[in-house]
């Protein structure tokens, strides 16, 4: 029996913690293009050459920043970073949700599993709320700037993540130990101790692992965007996801008031288990 109950909340970010994809908020102004203008050639770029559509972004940026002289070094991420907008209780969330699981006995744990850069969350406001980042990053040369794609995470690669986390492990490179055979007792966060939250399609195979191995999912939307609403809704009867939830993160939210009911059913299962093994 594991002595200390945790619990992961596991998020998303584009479109879950933040309105809008990160290079928008920005990056892609700097380079002297309208979002529209960049998301075309980067889908372009991969239906072009059959390729992936993350690597086609992040080779976009790298390409657009050299052709208007901007460095991309880790600071120049950074720095773009820092202009992120966020959903409404974003950025008092962490410590309502840690505050009601210390008063409860729960030791809470966040995490990022996003197809977005790495470089550019760790510039946002809430950066220092998550113990690991799991995000697309760059390479860099001795000049400390940009060359090549270092990880690059789409749809499918975000699930990976799911069992690192389960068994503790937080290298992105270590594809090893992720892969051991280990006992359910043995593994540090079990998946009915884990709620994912993501906005839309490219996060279905991670709601439904987590759903079908026990734990909940909750898909997220814009209130503001029918488009998103309405992928939420369908998530839902397709039975992918536990919840849908507005992208309101407040104290009086729907979304603060199903977080914390779940982890009371964490706790209360928790609390049931350490009876029936003590019997």
């Amino acid at each position: 029996m594991r002595k200390q109950l945790i619990v992961a909340l596991v998020y998303d970010f584009d479109g879950t913690l933040s309105p809008g994809n990160m290079q928008e908020f920005g990056f892609i102004q700097a380079i002297g293009k309208t979002p529209e203008e960049f998301w075309k050639m980067s889908d372009e770029i991969a239906k072009g050459q059959d390729a992936s559509n993350i690597l086609a972004y992040m080779k976009l940026m790298s390409d657009e920043a050299r052709k208007a002289g901007i460095p991309l070094r880790r600071e120049d991420f950074r720095k773009f970073g820092e202009q992120i907008e966020l959903f409404p209780g974003v950025a008092g969330w962490f410590k309502l949700i840690n505050d009601y699981g210390k008063a409860h006995g729960v030791r809470i744990e966040h995490y990022i599993n996003s197809s977005g850069l790495a470089e550019m969350i760790e510039g946002s406001p809430i950066a220092k709320e998550f113990k690991r980042i799991f995000a697309c990053s760059f390479l860099y040369n001795e000049k400390g700037e940009a060359e090549w794609p270092g990880v690059a995470v789409d749809y499918t690669a975000k699930t990976q993540f799911l069992f690192k986390i389960n068994k503790g492990i937080l290298s992105i490179r270590d594809n090893k130990r992720v892969n051991e055979s280990q006992l359910e007792e043995n593994k540090r966060i079990p998946f009915p101790a884990m709620i994912y939250f993501g906005d839309g399609e490219t996060d279905v195979p991670c709601m439904k692992i987590v759903k079908m191995f026990g734990g909940n999912s909750i898909a997220v939307y814009n209130p503001s965007a029918e488009r998103k609403k309405h992928i939420a809704r369908k998530l839902l009867r397709q039975h992918r996801v536990n919840f849908i939830c507005p992208a309101d993160y407040s104290k009086d939210s729907k979304m603060y008031q199903i977080v914390c009911t779940i982890i009371d059913k964490i706790k209360a299962e928790y609390e049931l288990l350490k009876l029936t093994e003590n019997r």
